[in-house]
């Protein structure tokens, strides 16, 4: 039976991502990685699998991580307690920043807001693609896939779920690295 400690403490690692990770699930990928590989839940390239196949999967980022992460530490009542975890300081904060940023969306005080908040969303993911680079492409397969993909997105404007199908479909392909 899955320990109850194990239980509370996905539910409070997510709940505080959840609280602290301002901009989005994508600006969510940094902290989860962080806090996944120092409480030993995952390493880098276990974490890289999870972000590739939540990336796969429809639905929030950060709710397919959270829940990854408590099924494999405290099976799925830990994929639940993560979830909670994710989703609560979520609910009550977009409640409150709602209807402020509703209230307030033309004044220009929150126009400097938005101003600003924009390029720092875009900072966090290029700060998780620094850090994850190393791990990821090792070897000439996973830049091929990653530069295919890149060309497949960009300059085809293939939807997002085809490039993800056709890049595990490369992958299969092409067999382990």
């Amino acid at each position: 039976m899955v320990e109850l400690k194990a239980i509370l403490e996905v539910f409070f690692v997510f709940a505080r991502a959840g609280l602290m990770a301002w901009g989005g699930g994508p600006s969510m990928i940094p902290l989860i990685r962080a806090e996944t590989i120092r409480h030993g839940w995952l390493t880098d390239i276990e974490f890289l699998d999870a972000l590739a196949m939540g990336n796969a999967l429809p639905g929030p980022i950060a709710t397919k991580l959270s829940g990854y992460v408590g099924y494999r530490v405290a099976g799925v009542p830990g994929a639940v307690a993560a979830t909670i975890g994710m989703a609560f300081p979520t609910v009550v904060l977009i409640l409150l920043v709602a209807g402020v940023y509703l209230r307030f969306k033309e004044a220009p005080w929150m126009q400097s807001v938005m101003t600003g908040l924009r390029p720092a969303a875009v900072a966090l993911l290029i700060a998780t693609i620094v850090e994850v680079w190393p791990a990821s492409m090792g070897g000439w397969r996973p830049v091929l896939i990653g530069g295919a993909t890149l060309v497949a997105l960009l300059g085809f404007h293939v939807h997002p779920a085809l490039a993800i199908v056709g890049a595990g479909l490369f992958g299969f392909a092409l067999g382990p690295r």
